[in-house]
């Protein structure tokens, strides 16, 4: 896919909410919002490249009884049309938390529930919302109150697995404290069994050198300019280890590639903030939107290599021009770009109350970088 031309390529028009509907594309999907009218005809197998979003089999992407009608990103896209900045968006329904009250962030995160049976809920968290925080501040913790009164829930909704603030994706949610510690240990027993129960999408500048393969490696958290970045130890001791220093362990899997990007599979074996990010700088292929580990990798005349971490610190992802143009944004605009870390899928045990594999779609500046770059995920999700 090297060698295709993009120079003709322009920005995926994006279309009112109810064409996805009149298409017959998937509910949860976004990718329907970014085709050309010439390709109407095409868009719900679009939509199942870019999100499964109907394919039958293991994934379960059922929803509630309580989102029959818009997700959060079409609420969210219409405040920004009443606003008059729709045609400014660069990054479709990228969620911006700060500029919501707790009220509207409740409402939305309403509608982004895509399972609810008996004590479990799975819903799709956006890019850019912390799971937990302080008191007082504005978080996914923070409305569950009013999701589960929604969902008509007497006990409190505890979270049993979640992505990171910068990530977006599933969020696994149980009222049940016998149900999380069959869950917890099930996690537990297939991180010792080596088993993987967690997919993430990512989009990275750069290709990985093997289209699959192990990234291992300790980490820990330093203490660095009033920050704590995760960095890699070679060779810890056991008093290290003991110490806050923890092995770690990823598989991945390329699953579509050009020049200077990959669309890439990534399942964690281990636990560990930012595991994925440093993993991924480690190969010379950081995420695209991570302006913190970013600046770790040099280029000089395209050949990528590790700056030594005391000189490397957190600033503005930096992409070469082509990229710029392929994803149709400027220098100036980098800055805004999100992190493309997406928790896909998540495996269960065998229970009364839900599927072995829960899957949630890709958020929609997701799917357009995806249509941007010409990479395209299998139709359909498998096991490694």
């Amino acid at each position: 896919m090297g060698g295709r031309s993009y120079a003709a390529r322009r920005r995926p028009p994006v279309l009112h909410p109810a064409s996805c509907l009149l298409l017959g594309a998937c509910a949860h999907c976004f990718a329907c919002f970014l085709v050309p009218a010439k390709m109407w005809g095409r868009v719900s197998c679009r939509c199942r490249l870019l999100c499964g979003g109907t394919w039958p089999g293991t994934g379960v992407r059922a929803r509630s009884e309580t989102q029959k009608s818009e997700t959060w990103y079409q609420i969210y896209l219409k405040g920004a049309k009443k606003k008059g900045d729709l045609h400014k968006q660069l990054f479709p329904g990228m969620l911006k938390p700060e500029t919501l009250h707790h009220e509207e962030l409740a409402e939305m995160m309403k509608t982004a529930v895509l399972y609810h049976n008996g004590p479990l809920v799975a819903l799709n968290k956006p890019q850019g919302l912390a799971v937990t925080g302080k008191p007082g501040e504005l978080t996914l913790l923070s409305v569950l109150p009013e999701v589960g009164q929604h969902l008509g829930f007497r006990q409190e909704l505890q979270i049993v697995r979640a992505p990171g603030k910068e990530s977006s994706g599933l969020v696994l949610l149980s009222s049940s404290p016998q149900l999380t510690k069959t869950f917890q240990n099930f996690f537990i027993h297939s991180r010792r069994a080596q088993k993987p129960t967690v997919t993430y999408w990512a989009v990275t500048v750069g290709v990985p050198d093997t289209t699959k393969g192990e990234i291992q490696v300790s980490l820990k958290l330093d203490h660095v300019r009033g920050m704590d970045p995760v960095v890699p130890v070679k060779a810890p001791s056991r008093q290290a280890l003991r110490e806050g220093v923890k092995k770690t362990l990823t598989h991945f899997f390329v699953e579509d590639s050009t020049c200077d990007s990959a669309l890439i599979k990534l399942q964690p074996l281990t636990a560990f903030p930012s595991q994925l990010l440093v993993h991924m700088v480690l190969q010379l292929c950081p995420v695209l939107g991570d302006h913190v580990y970013s600046g770790r990798v040099g280029s000089v005349l395209g050949e990528s290599f590790l700056l030594p971490l005391e000189t490397a610190i957190p600033q503005t992802q930096v992409l070469n021009d082509l990229l710029l143009h392929r994803l149709q944004i400027t220098s100036n605009e980098v800055a805004l770009l999100p992190l493309h870390l997406h928790l896909h899928q998540i495996l269960l045990p065998q229970t009364s109350v839900a599927p072995t594999v829960l899957i949630a779609p890709l958020p929609p500046f997701f799917s357009q970088t995806l249509w941007n770059l010409g990479l395209q995920m299998s139709g359909k999700p498998r096991n490694n």
